[in-house]
């Protein structure tokens, strides 16, 4: 039996690893994210130490096209990202080597950990979110990630605005409408002139966060019905937002729709900053015999 590979591809760095079939990490390493082909290549070189590869889970920032019978099934699509819009990511993996790859966005490689061994392991729908740079959903239903036309863009929905919050949204595309415009790490950076990790807990602050954080669950929670919301990124490592998000959800949702316990439903990760690795191992296995 040879090795897993996992690559989550981040915007800012890459992290790539070999593990065997019981998960356990061989090797692993990352490096900042430079433009497609250089990227790339540094990734082959890592991979080429190892000839018993039997799959690879990749796990990328997007948009992604991940249609297989799409012309563009592999690509990496219109993006701000310098170096990499049309580039083949997926076909030029396979011109290195032709073993089984399995291909989605980097929030359903963290989603897709949380929910075979973390927050979410015991339940068969959840919503996975990640707070951070942007802002990003992986979904399950019935136990299988959720695509359509292309994969959710979860972090684009609509919301109302708190009613004290002045700002003019961080999105190019919707302004102050959006959950990553109003919610997303530079968001409230750029409102409140100083990063999230700066920001005094008592801040009110936060419940401007936790009120666009409930509102997004409570959307997700009348279009999907899930098990468990479980929320990840930067801006969640904050564990005092929690009980803020879980109080201005119960506040906007007053009383329309029977949920689980709210200790239970809106939760963070438990496989913490391993969960984009850990996913892409587990999605790699299921291409196998």
């Amino acid at each position: 039996m040879g090795l897993l590979g996992a690559i989550e591809a981040g915007g800012t760095k890459f992290v790539v690893a070999v593990a065997d079939h019981n998960y356990n990490i061989v090797e692993r390493t990352a490096f900042p994210t430079l433009d497609g082909q250089k990227t790339l290549d540094q990734v082959i070189s890592f991979f080429d130490q190892f000839d018993n590869i039997d799959a690879i889970g990749i796990a990328a920032f997007g948009p992604i096209d991940i249609i297989e019978q799409s012309k563009t099934y592999g690509y990496v699509l219109a993006t701000p990202k310098t170096g990499w819009s049309g580039y083949n990511f997926l076909g030029r993996m396979k011109e290195w080597r032709d073993i089984p790859y399995y291909w989605t966005t980097d929030v359903n490689g963290a989603g897709w950990a949380e929910f075979e061994t973390g927050a979410a392991k015991n339940v068969d729908n959840m919503v996975y979110l990640t707070v951070g740079t942007g802002v990003g959903a992986g979904i399950v239903s019935s136990g299988h990630l959720v695509s359509g036309y292309s994969h959710p863009e979860a972090g684009h929905i609509f919301l109302q605005k708190h009613p004290a919050d002045n700002y003019v949204g961080h999105c190019p595309f919707h302004d102050d409408n959006c959950l990553e415009g109003l919610a997303a790490g530079p968001a409230i950076e750029e409102r409140w002139h100083m990063s999230a990790k700066e920001i005094p807990d008592d801040a009110e602050a936060w419940k401007i966060e936790a009120f666009y954080l409930a509102q997004a669950a409570l959307d997700y929670t009348m279009i999907l019905r899930p098990d468990k919301i479980v929320f990840g990124g930067g801006v969640p490592h904050r564990e005092m937002l929690f009980p803020l998000i879980r109080e201005s959800f119960a506040e906007q949702m007053s009383d329309y729709l029977d949920v689980p316990d709210l200790d239970n439903y809106i939760v963070p990760v438990a496989n913490g900053d391993n969960a984009g690795i850990l996913g892409c191992f587990y999605l790699a296995k299921t291409l196998l015999p």
